[in-house]
This record gives C-alpha cells, structure tokens and sequence, in this order.
C-alpha cells in the first residue's frame, strides 16, 4: 500500500493537521476550519477582526515596519525579491538596484537610498519569496500549509499614507490579507470570471473588471492592526492606505485545480495511438465540415482512452507538479553533520518538518522512498523502522522497531540524516 504524508503523518494514508498547523489556520480565520472550508474555501470572502483572532499582539511577529527596514537596508536584497509600484504600474528595476560595492559587484542589489526616494514618493514597495527568506514566515508558510495541503507563498506590502499600489484586480489564487501596521482600506467586488486559471490574468479582462469596480462592492472595510481578511481567486479588490503607511502580508495559496487533472490527462493520452494519429492528408483546417468528422473520431478515441485511465498514473504527475512547490522545514547542514559525526543508539532524531514522502513495496523484497527530488531504496526489513521514524512515533535510535541490532539502526539512520530526511531531535 502507498501512502502519502505531511508532517506529521496521519492514518489510512491521509495526513493529520498537526497542532502547529492548526494554530496557524487559526491566526488567519475566526471560524472552525469546518465552517471555513464548507462556507469560504473558494466560494466567499471572510473578514476576521483582530478582537476575534488568537493574536494578542497581531501579526508583528510575523514582520514589523522595522524588520522589514532591515530587508530594505542590511540584507542584500537582490531582485525579484522586490517589487515597486507607483500609480498601478511597476517601477522598472533598474531604478532602485545596483551594485553592492567591493566584494559585492552584482548588478541588481536593492540600494536603500533609492528606494526611500520612491517611497517617499508614494510608491508601495512589495517584498516577495518570504516563505524564503524570513525565518517567522518560513514557519508560518509551513504551518499554514500543513493546515490547508497546499503550497503557499507570503508577500509584504508597504504602502505611505494615502497611497494605492494597483489599480483593481484579481488574483489567480486564494489570499489571506494578514494587517500587520496602520490601516488599509479594501473595497471588494465579486468575481467577473469564477474561479480564474493562472493563464486567465485580469489584464484580459480589463474592460469588464473596470466597469465592475464603478459599481457598489460587496465588501467595503478598513482593516485594522490585527484583522485579517480570505479572498478566493477571482474576486475584485483595491486597497488604499488611510491616514498613516500601512504593512501587510499577502499570504498567496497555490492550490492545484481540476484543470489540473485536465492537463495531466491529456499529456498521457500521448500514450494512445489512435490520439497520435496524423489529420487525413490535404484537410482543410479552416473548414468546419472537414473538420468535424475527425474531431468525432478524436472525441470518441479520447473517451475510450479516458475510461482505461490509470488513476496512479495520474497520482504520480501530480505528485511531480505539486511536491516541488512546498519546501520542508530548513535543516541546519552544520549542526546535521555534526549529528551524523556523534549518533549512536541514544541518539534522539524527528522527521524534518513539512516533509513530504511516499512508501511503499517495490516487489523484490525492497522498500521505496519516494521523496520531492529523489527516490530511496532500502530493504525490505528497513519498513518498520521508517514508518515508526517518519510518523515521528520512535525518536531514541536504539528503539528502532524491526532491526536485528544497533548497527543496522546506526546503518538506517545515518541514511535518513544524510539525505536530510530526519534531523537531530
């Protein structure tokens, strides 16, 4: 049997919301996750108030004002982990990047003073990739991701005192608005296109989204320190900062759709000959009536092709498309070498956090571990051992169930250290 987990691993091969995760569903909603996911989840906005939410200090934890000055300032931002915009348009990169002085010679580093010139100007500076770069939001991307089975990815947006970064839009994924500093005001407008796929932007319809946006919102709000607030893909929104400059993270959730399946289905229908099969000779493709009758027959070859698909098949492009975009939790290479340099049967070791993997059988008395980029293969015996490992239910080496001795737990353990798939507990 394959199943499939997520840190940590739960039964009957699906993966259970572990506490941390559901902590961090809880910053961003003020309602049980059973209500969000049948009541919000894609269909409809919800506003959560700071006062509602379990953050007695907000979402400054997460990025303050003044971490995100030490971005802008100490970092060695490069591009595109900024973006700024003046009156809806991006500013060109070349305006506030440059080279790093000695040692530092790359082209396209963040210079600080020019961005203060742009945002003194009014711009909105957008701070992108911080599930990458900010140790807080690396957890909380984490967290959240567990919580939703989804990958996430976490912007900043700072906006001065009655600016506005982007005319109406929508996005092509789901957002949690998380207030961090001053307030922002959000008018929101259903959607002109439900559920829109990343390759139908806004800017196709540009027209309809303008002319929407003249009308009366659905949701007209101040958002205040603390608030938080869901969008599904597709709906309109502006945001306008009010009296004072005003951060927030934009918590943007990658969720696969079934178009997805679409696609994948279609990439192995190459494996049908009838499907391969070249237009008659001298078609007219601009013609209707010659076209028709092989479309019959293309429709009626891909039906015949779509009820033998094979469902594992499937599983496995999607698993190629989706694991790769959720990174697990850091490791610390150092600390992990040094581990592997002083383990022995009392050493204590945890599955990497938000890890994703896959076990099962191969047929020849082996075991296969398939990870986001590689696949492991140990024998047969190893089994026990790895699940208890990976469900996180054994920690001491020495306790490995299904071994004959210590140095076959050594053995198995270092393997799991050194391919960074267990860390020092």
């Amino acid at each position: 049997m394959t199943v499939t987990h997520v840190d940590p691993p739960g039964g009957h091969g699906h993966p259970a919301v572990p506490s941390a995760a559901a902590t961090a569903l809880a910053r961003c909603v003020a309602v049980e996750p059973a209500n969000f996911a049948a009541d919000h989840w894609g269909r409809s906005p919800l506003l959560s108030r700071a006062a509602e939410l379990p953050n007695p200090h907000g979402f400054t934890d997460l990025l303050s004002p003044a971490d995100a000055d030490e971005l802008l300032s100490r970092r060695g931002l490069r591009t595109p982990f900024l973006r700024v915009a003046k009156d809806g348009q991006l500013v060109p990169a070349a305006r506030y990047t440059g080279g790093g002085g000695a040692g530092a010679e790359i082209g396209d580093q963040v210079l600080d003073e020019k961005v203060l010139a742009l945002y003194a100007d009014g711009a909105t500076l957008v701070l992108q990739g911080l599930h990458r770069t900010w140790p807080a939001i690396v957890d909380l991307a984490r967290d959240l991701g567990a919580a939703l089975a989804q990958p996430l990815q976490v912007n900043a947006y700072l906006t001065p005192a009655g600016s506005q970064g982007f005319a109406t839009h929508y996005d092509t994924h789901d957002v949690f608005v998380l207030q961090v500093d001053g307030r922002k005001r959000w008018r929101i407008h259903p959607p002109v296109l439900s559920d829109p796929l990343e390759r139908q932007p806004w800017g196709g319809r540009a027209d309809e989204v303008s002319a929407t946006a003249e009308g009366r919102p659905a949701l007209d709000v101040v958002l205040e320190p603390g608030d938080a607030l869901y969008l599904p893909r597709g709906w309109l929104h502006s945001a306008q900062a009010q009296e004072s400059s005003s951060l927030h993270l934009t918590v943007g959730i990658r969720a696969l759709t079934r178009y997805a399946l679409v696609e994948e289905l279609a990439a192995l229908a190459a494996e049908d000959a009838r499907l391969r099969a070249g237009l008659p000779f001298g078609l007219d493709l601009a013609d209707p009536e010659a076209i028709e009758p092989e479309l019959t027959e293309t429709v009626e070859a891909l039906r015949d092709w779509l009820l033998r698909a094979d469902p594992a098949a499937v599983a496995a492009r999607l698993r190629a498309r989706a694991w790769p975009a959720a990174r697990p939790a850091p490791i610390r290479p150092l600390a992990q070498a040094e581990a592997l340099a002083r383990l022995d049967p009392d050493s204590r070791v945890a599955p990497r956090g938000g890890l994703r993997w896959q076990l099962d059988p191969t047929g020849d008395g082996r075991v296969a571990l398939r990870l986001v980029d590689r696949t492991l293969t140990l024998p047969g015996t190893c089994e026990p051992a790895l699940r208890a490992l990976l469900a996180g239910e054994v920690t001491r080496v020495g306790d490995l169930p299904g071994l004959d001795d210590d140095a076959d737990r050594l053995v198995l353990t270092r393997r799991l250290l050194r391919e960074a798939v267990l860390v020092p507990a």
